[in-house]
């Protein structure tokens, strides 16, 4: 059974959404949501300053670190909504009376909320909601609703690609599928594609900026690994910091990505000083090393605070992972740096097996070696059933990191 409770207005009524056909008693004054759809209700005229007022805290996942709410204007939010209705809906030629999306990702968080849910009420579109990720009910729904669109994160698609009966599941049938939130492997992207006939289209955002900056566009050429190119009214950079400030890194090398756009935030809440971190001279600090190859189109790198320097040199761990995944036997992998008293840090992989796979993991160091630079390959291997994900399923590294810091295995 699961319940939804929205508080209205300020004197905190509740009103509850329910999945099922049981309910709970509710306290005096709080309505179930196809009673209050009966109640008159006064809503109050405030004036609104929509590049000012913050209409939103979206926390932030706190992958890297302490989750902070971000504080997202009016005018941010209306304004990626357009932006990404434009670049994914309105380019379709034959857009369909009956527009159909499927809504699996959790609206709590920046990328469900915005880029699905706002997006699908802004073109009328059906939106299918499942509660939960489930694989098979993703293609038993896909089959039955012939939907015209779909969004997921990383894990979703490797969790689909494992599932028999996936080839004829019809998702060559949607207008486009894309996915964000995490790197996804070439190797799992080619893998779907293979089995389904369909193509998918990657992106990149962040919860301050609402939360999509950069987006693989179904009306240009998709390039593998590439999150794509800005989305419109937004400028991207790839900067390098040297002693007299930041500048433009050359076309193909690495550094950080900076945007700016009317999405970006106004800052995060009650955190002055890490806002001034982030928002410098009206651009957003992303924290994510990428590049940019010579058609403008954009690659994520991995992001700063996880880069490991093993023997003076700098290690991405995304690299790392996207290397392992070539080995068949292998569904899912972390890549963290541990202290290491000769080379400062070495790399260590935490690797999930698909089911009814065996590999060892001098098997995997094997691989690495014969695949990677020696500073490069895991010296370090450790199998385990699962590796951990947040509310949303994105792969933690941070916990793997604190977890080798305190000794504790969760």
């Amino acid at each position: 059974m699961f319940w939804f409770y929205i508080f209205h207005h300020l004197d905190s009524e509740v009103i509850v959404v329910s999945f099922g056909e049981d309910r709970i008693d509710l306290a005096e004054g709080d309505h179930y949501f196809d009673e209050f759809l009966h109640k008159k209700v006064n809503i109050p005229e405030v004036e609104i300053n929509h590049y000012e007022d913050v209409a939103l805290l979206q926390y932030t996942g706190g992958t890297t670190g302490v989750s902070k709410g971000v504080m997202l204007t009016h005018y941010n939010i209306l304004s990626n909504v357009t932006q990404v209705c434009d670049f994914s809906y309105r380019p379709c030629k034959n857009l369909p009376d009956d527009l159909k999306m499927i809504t699996v990702l959790p609206m709590f968080h920046v990328y469900g909320l915005s880029s699905i849910a706002l997006c699908g009420i802004r073109e009328g579109a059906n939106q299918i909601v499942l509660p939960r990720f489930d694989s098979k009910e993703i293609m038993e729904t896909v089959m039955r609703e012939k939907p015209f669109q779909m969004s997921a994160v990383p894990t979703m698609f490797t969790a689909l690609n494992s599932q028999s009966g996936l080839e004829e599941s019809g998702f060559n049938d949607l207008y486009y599928i894309s996915f964000g939130g995490a790197p996804l492997p070439v190797e799992t992207v080619k893998a779907f594609e293979k089995k389904t006939g369909a193509m998918l289209y990657n992106g990149y955002g962040l919860s301050e900026s609402a939360p999509t900056a950069i987006f693989s566009p179904p009306f240009v050429p998709r390039k593998y690994g590439s999150v794509g190119i800005p989305v419109q009214s937004t400028v991207a950079r790839i900067v390098l910091e040297t002693d007299d400030g930041y500048v433009e890194a050359p076309v193909g090398e690495e550094g950080e990505l900076i945007i700016q756009g009317p999405q970006v935030m106004k800052g995060y809440w009650n955190r002055p000083e890490e806002t001034a971190k982030v928002l410098k001279d009206g651009w957003l600090f992303t924290g994510d090393i990428a590049k940019m190859d010579e058609d403008g189109y954009f690659y994520i790198v991995d992001r700063k605070k996880d880069m490991i320097i093993a023997s003076g040199y700098n290690v991405y761990p995304s690299e790392i992972e996207e290397v392992l995944h070539h080995l068949e036997a292998i569904e899912e992998v972390l890549v963290i740096g541990v202290p290491d008293l000769y080379r400062g840090e070495t790399v260590k992989a935490f690797v999930k097996l698909k089911e009814g796979y065996t590999i060892s993991a001098e098997d995997i160091k094997q691989f690495g070696k014969e695949n990677l630079a020696p500073y490069k390959a895991p010296k370090l291997v450790e199998i385990l059933e699962e590796l951990p994900k947040s509310s949303v399923g994105k792969l933690l590294r941070r916990v793997l990191r604190d977890q080798e810091k305190s000794g504790v295995k969760a």
